[in-house]
């Protein structure tokens, strides 16, 4: 039985997490590599460096008794985010929207914080709470992304981002992750964020899945995902396209946003994609990792490598993805 689900998966074109840690991690990223994503003060650096435009640094806090300079250092901003660093899927994300003169902090939900609770969340951070391994950690502190307006009816509490996963320098598949009051307005399916499939050729939605199951409409706005279409698509292709160049990594996850006065962005990458990503295509990566490995020489330019990825992998060209089966709740490992 276990044998001829794992003939009927290989048959459907979906890669599993075996297949993707040797076949593609193992294979394409070079482990010396991994500190330059797996640390995002480093990956932001590095993205400023190639021109790619990220949130503003507003601080960062590497000790624990430098967590007594936390108030000098927020005063100024009404809003920020603190971010463990070495994080992954989402946590240790703290999102503020505003402050009052008695150190009061407001979450998006409304919950309100004082300064001591940011100051222990701060620390836990430093303690490695929150980081890979648990190990030591450095706080970043960063301005606020601005939501952009197309994106008002379809995400809740939060900032959406879009996952393209980058394959020898080819986007060769995208997911938009919309928050959600489950998710506590952060874009992480495993919290309860919802996943759209997203047309690599037009940057429309295809599909969309909550806790693996299809959606037709956002769970706490109703709207519905049918004309969903996301602005500014070949400059998202472009920007998760050069990522090949900025990391020298072959297989990698870009996330990235839409910020209302900046436009498109990075946020943070990933060596390790997870596989959701299938789900909310309804299609297989296989196929287009196919292709891509046939090619023998990679254009040495993003703008060209996201003309073919447009190409090949938009719906209209991959009558090879078929629909697949509920995977989502088999993949409690992505990140």
């Amino acid at each position: 039985m276990l044998l001829a689900s794992a003939k009927k998966l290989r048959s459907l074109g979906i890669i599993g997490m075996n297949q993707r840690n040797f076949g593609l991690i193992s294979r394409y990223n070079p482990r010396h590599l991994y500190p330059l994503v797996d640390d995002k003060l480093k990956t932001k650096l590095l993205a400023q460096k190639a021109g790619i435009t990220v949130p503003t640094l507003l601080g960062t806090i590497e000790f624990q008794h430098d967590v007594k300079l936390l108030s000098k250092i927020l005063q100024p901003y009404e809003q920020f985010v603190i971010k463990p660093t070495k994080g992954s899927g989402g946590k240790g994300i703290l999102v503020i929207i505003k402050h009052d003169d008695h150190q009061q902090y407001f979450k998006p939900s409304g919950e309100t914080l004082q300064l001591a609770d940011i100051e222990r969340h701060v620390s836990n951070i430093i303690s490695g709470l929150h980081s890979l391994g648990g190990k030591p950690d450095t706080v970043m502190i960063e301005s606020l992304i601005q939501l952009d307006p197309v994106f008002a009816d379809y995400s809740y509490e939060g900032i959406p981002d879009i996952r393209i996963i980058v394959f020898r320098g080819y986007p060769i598949m995208a997911m938009l992750r919309l928050t959600t009051h489950a998710s506590d307005g952060k874009a992480n399916l495993h919290q309860g964020a919802v996943g759209v499939g997203i047309d690599i050729g037009t940057g429309s939605a295809l599909h969309a899945v909550q806790f693996g199951e299809t959606v037709l409409h956002h769970p706490d706005t109703q709207k519905t995902f049918s004309e969903l279409v996301i602005p500014h698509w070949d400059k998202l292709l472009q920007l998760a396209a050069a990522c090949y160049e900025m990391t020298g990594l072959g297989y990698l996850g870009a996330d990235l946003v839409l910020d209302r006065d900046k436009g498109p962005m990075i946020i943070e990458l990933n060596a390790r994609p997870g596989l959701s990503i299938q789900v909310a295509n309804f299609a297989g990566l296989a196929p287009r990792v196919t292709l891509i490995e046939s090619i023998g020489q990679i254009d040495p330019y993003p703008v060209q490598r996201t003309l073919f990825s447009k190409k090949h992998f938009a719906r209209s060209n991959t009558n090879n993805d078929q629909t697949i089966p509920r995977l989502e709740r088999t993949r409690k490992a992505d990140r």
